[in-house]
């Protein structure tokens, strides 16, 4: 199996990298993009990025894309985490990109593929107060009302919600004996009348957030897909939405490695470069062996995505957020560890690698939620 990549994504991963370094490359830059590191996504450098065509990776030509694969996309959202570009809206943006394009109609895909690949932001909505792993037992309602649908509920750590186009609000259209059944993915304007939308501070900044919907009114065609169909639709995306997380947090971790290897190499103690001390050493030989596992592992899953994007991959999928997230989590806390106290310092940025790392391995499928589904496909 040939892991190489073309010159071709060579020369793009090159050509992000060198953007990054010039756009975001320094912390005075990166504090300013941020607000003072409150926000996770800048409008600017976002908007900056369709311009070069690179929001659109995913998206057919038609609507404004470049019709690429899923292992472009990886590259990415690796070489931009790498970099620390603020674009924490483009995670969601892809997930709701890849419903859209499989179950979206004509006018719909027109329209938010369209805005995507211009520099809009998408963002889903699954999680409740009473229903986070167990997605099934959702409440918030839509109910049929004048050939259209009226959203009532509550809807937390919806990410992105308030900088987005639009909010992808998976509610219950039909209520029946099997939880599974009679859900629906509905698109609501981030402006609708109805829907009230509160961020929520965190660990990381502002980037999630509860969502209120009181009598919010959608018409029939902002449904995505089938009426009662939306488990299914999800179960779609979900192998997709892990394998987007897992890229994310790859080019975290390799981040997190590169400050501390160059860290080690220039602090001294003891009369020479901590670096020298086999003690620490091995960890970085074994955080390096282990990166690049990740890195294989989450090509390769791209590669199999792209090989049938229909395809259902519960195992692969949980496999590499699985892998990749909890590697992430080691790499960024093994280098806090080696920076001591500079790397609990917010002069640093490990830091702040540390906080993103620690919330990966609970977004999208916990760590056990993600082993739960590997032990199924093992049939135990």
């Amino acid at each position: 199996m040939d892991f190489s990549l073309s010159d071709e994504q060579q020369d793009f991963v090159a050509a992000i990298r060198d953007f990054c370094q010039r756009e975001c490359g320094t912390a005075e830059q990166r504090e300013k993009l941020t607000n003072g590191y409150t926000e996770a996504h800048s409008k600017e450098l976002y908007v900056r990025m369709a311009e070069l065509g690179w929001l659109g990776l995913t998206i057919p030509e038609r609507h404004g894309g470049s019709d690429g694969t899923m292992l472009d996309a990886c590259l990415f959202m690796e070489e931009t985490s790498r970099g620390l570009a603020p674009i924490g809206g483009y995670a969601t943006t892809l997930i709701v990109a890849g419903a859209t394009r499989r179950f979206g109609t004509e006018e719909q895909k027109s329209d938010v593929l369209g805005g995507i690949a211009s520099g809009s932001v998408e963002a889903i909505a699954m999680t409740e107060p009473e229903a986070g792993s167990d997605v099934g037992s959702l409440t918030t309602e839509a109910k049929r009302v004048n050939g259209g649908f009226v959203l009532n509920g509550q809807k937390v750590f919806c990410s992105n919600a308030h900088i987005s186009d639009h909010v992808l609000v998976v509610a219950r259209t039909t209520k029946g004996e099997d939880k599974h059944q009679g859900l629906s993915m509905i698109f609501v304007p981030r402006d609708a009348e109805g829907m009230e939308i509160q961020p929520i501070d965190t660990m990381g900044g502002r980037e999630t957030n509860h969502l209120y919907f009181s009598d919010c009114e959608a018409p029939a065609d902002a449904v995505l897909g089938e009426v009662d169909a939306g488990w299914m639709q999800l179960m779609a995306g979900l192998n997709v939405e892990r394998l987007i997380l897992a890229a994310t947090m790859l080019g975290i971790a390799q981040r997190a490695f590169d400050d501390v290897l160059a860290y080690v190499k220039e602090r001294r103690q003891f009369g020479r470069p901590i670096g020298s001390f086999q003690a620490l050493q091995h960890r970085l030989a074994d955080l390096a062996t282990e990166l690049e596992a990740a890195r294989l592992m989450t090509w390769w899953v791209a590669s199999l995505t792209d090989e049938d994007p229909d395809r259902m991959l519960p195992r692969e999928a949980s496999m590499v957020k699985l892998h990749v997230t909890e590697i992430a989590k080691k790499v960024a806390l093994g280098g806090m560890q080696m920076m001591g106290g500079y790397g609990y310092s917010s002069e640093y940025d490990m830091e702040r690698l540390v906080r993103q790392t620690l919330v990966s391995t609970i977004y999208g499928g916990t760590s056990e939620i993600q082993r739960n589904i590997i032990a199924k496909t093992l049939g135990l």
